[in-house]
């Protein structure tokens, strides 16, 4: 079983030398959304999140939703454990996985098989399950020969096939994105899309930051819709999603 529990959970992000700087600090406060202030001693900081209280359970597909610099990678983050919570306590129960970053750990001049287990390492992998799985991923990657060359000798799209196999070998129990991950030309993106729904069929829990409402819709059960790194909704898909998306359309017209 996996379980998040967040309560009240904030974050901030101190600006050092800031306090002689008053342009740059009106900009920065109309660039957080009004969410630039001081701490207790007076130093100024950037409040990311403010007060965030949830639970996830899981069979939980939860969509978190927000204008651009609402807090969603501030949460993504969280919840793979790379930032702590500067108030509040956030209690995250299960293995995570993250496909937000899959070149993290790349190397150009390394082999791609070599990257294999550089990347593999990285994401909590034995090198006897890599050495298990070895012929699966070059098969899957449709890098034939070139898997024993170096990765700069690689176009892109060999490369994000090569980072995206070796990734996706993950089993986590919450898996985290952001946006849907799709790579490669459109022969590979069938073989790619079924991994990810693979991936996503076998988590417990999954949160996928997103601005598309058709994601949404077809893959959440549950939507966090962010503002200002405060939680203005959460609830049912077809509710808050009904509510967002039409507050966004209006918006536009």
């Amino acid at each position: 079983m996996a379980s998040v529990l967040f309560d009240q959970v904030s974050v901030e992000f101190p600006i050092y030398s800031a306090s002689t700087r008053s342009f740059r600090n009106r900009l920065l406060r109309a660039a957080t959304g009004g969410q630039l202030g001081k701490d207790p001693h007076g130093h100024m900081s950037v409040r990311a999140l403010h007060g965030l209280s949830f639970a996830l359970k899981d069979g939980d597909r939860v969509g978190l939703i927000g204008n651009n610099g609402a807090g969603k990678s501030t949460l993504l983050r969280i919840l793979n454990r790379v930032y702590e919570p500067s108030s509040g306590t956030a209690l995250i129960r299960g293995e995570t996985g993250s496909l937000i970053d899959v070149s993290l750990g790349i190397d150009p001049e390394a082999t791609g098989r070599e990257n294999i287990y550089l990347r593999g390492t990285l994401l909590g992998l034995h090198r006897r399950q890599l050495d298990q799985r070895m012929d699966e991923i070059i098969a899957f990657t449709e890098l034939g020969d070139f898997v024993d060359l170096p990765l700069r000798t690689y176009s892109t799209g060999m490369h994000m096939r090569l980072a995206f196999a070796v990734s996706t070998l993950m089993e986590p129990q919450i898996l985290l994105m952001d946006e849907w991950l799709s790579v490669g030309d459109e022969s590979f993106k069938a073989k790619a899309e079924k991994r990810v729904n693979d991936m996503v069929q076998k988590t417990n829990i999954l949160v996928i930051a997103t601005h598309s409402e058709g994601l949404v819709r077809r893959l959440c059960n549950r939507v966090l819709w962010l503002e200002h790194g405060q939680i203005r909704m959460d609830g049912d898909q077809a509710s808050i999603a009904d509510a967002y998306f039409g507050v966004s359309t209006r918006n536009k017209a």
